[in-house]
């Protein structure tokens, strides 16, 4: 028995093998258009990982990574330290927080009405319009905004004096920065953000909402027991996938709109880290704060997808 056992386990490798190779030879088509996108992964977010190393050395620059001193966790005993780090991560995870719960539902609503627009033409021109935004850089954004808000040449502060009321200072009242924050994210990405659930709701079979429609179930039916449970998956893994981005903020955007009053709550770990990082030529600095980031989004996806899971919905792996 024994004998046979040991005989059967080079041939069960060698169907895997063949398996594997088969399956390769298959769809080569796949694996060779999937071969930019791998190679990007290994170049830009794979090798680059060495240097994580930078936050345990005291690096100097002149002496390169052999001559720098190794410091152990000094420069993040440093961070915990920082009299703003509690500062710091108060006002990212309150700026992705409002993120969360007022922006992450807006592309789903802004999807679930494109998806009912029944003339081709206006759907698409519509589509077209409401992804637009995302292609402006935030410079362009944020002089918008300045140009509407802004006390001297605001729109919105000369309508007031025109109308004899008192004129607001929306850009330099800390407690007006998160939700000007929130909404600039809201125009710019919330179109985009459509694509992945428009996409979703392609795939739905159309003869559920034909037998939707001769069950007697109205649009509202229709979207609330056919089209939202479809793309519940695509929800649930962006919704995953965000949350793991909760440590970070639009660096150039809070950069642009920062000012020195509302520094209180504008200073974020993406701002830190340029300051000292890049400003101060502080890199290990840097390092520390963006490892200490990427410790925070792994810890946050790995414990939503657990709890998704345990709900019975299928995580991202």
């Amino acid at each position: 028995m024994q004998r046979s056992n040991v005989l059967t386990k080079p041939n069960n490798k060698a169907v895997k093998r063949s398996r594997l190779w088969n399956n390769i030879v298959q769809y080569r088509y796949m694996y060779v258009l999937a071969i930019p996108g791998i190679l990007f992964f290994l170049l830009f977010k794979f090798v680059p990982m060495w240097g994580l190393i930078l936050a345990f050395l005291e690096y100097n620059p002149y002496t390169g990574f052999a001559g720098s001193q190794w410091v152990g966790l000094k420069h993040f005993k440093e961070l915990f330290g920082d009299r703003n780090f509690y500062i710091m991560l108060r006002n990212t995870f309150a700026i992705n927080l409002f993120g969360l719960v007022l922006m992450f539902p807006v592309p789903i609503f802004l999807s679930l009405m494109l998806n009912e627009v029944r003339h081709e033409v206006f759907k698409k021109l519509n589509q077209s319009i409401v992804y637009l935004p995302h292609f402006l850089s935030w410079v362009v954004v944020v002089s918008m905004t300045f140009f509407i808000l802004s006390s001297d040449v605001g729109i919105v502060n000369k309508l007031l004096s025109d109308a004899g009321l008192e004129q607001m200072t929306f850009l330099s009242e800390p407690n007006y920065f998160w939700g000007l924050i929130t909404l600039q994210n809201m125009w710019k990405e919330a179109g985009w953000g459509t694509i992945i659930f428009l996409a979703a709701m392609a795939g739905v079979d159309p003869q559920r909402y034909e037998a939707a429609v001769v069950d007697g179930a109205s649009r509202f039916r229709q979207i609330w027991h056919i089209t939202l449970p479809a793309i519940r998956p695509t929800i649930v893994i962006l919704l995953i996938l965000r949350l793991g981005h909760m440590a970070d903020v639009g660096f150039e955007q809070v950069l642009l709109m920062m000012n020195p009053l509302v520094i209180s709550v504008a200073e974020v770990f993406d701002t830190y880290a340029y300051t000292h990082g890049i400003l101060k030529g502080q890199v290990s600095v840097g390092v520390t704060v963006g490892m200490f980031k990427g410790v925070v989004g792994l810890i946050l996806v790995l414990t939503s997808n657990y709890t998704v899971k345990k709900m019975g919905q299928e995580g991202i792996y």
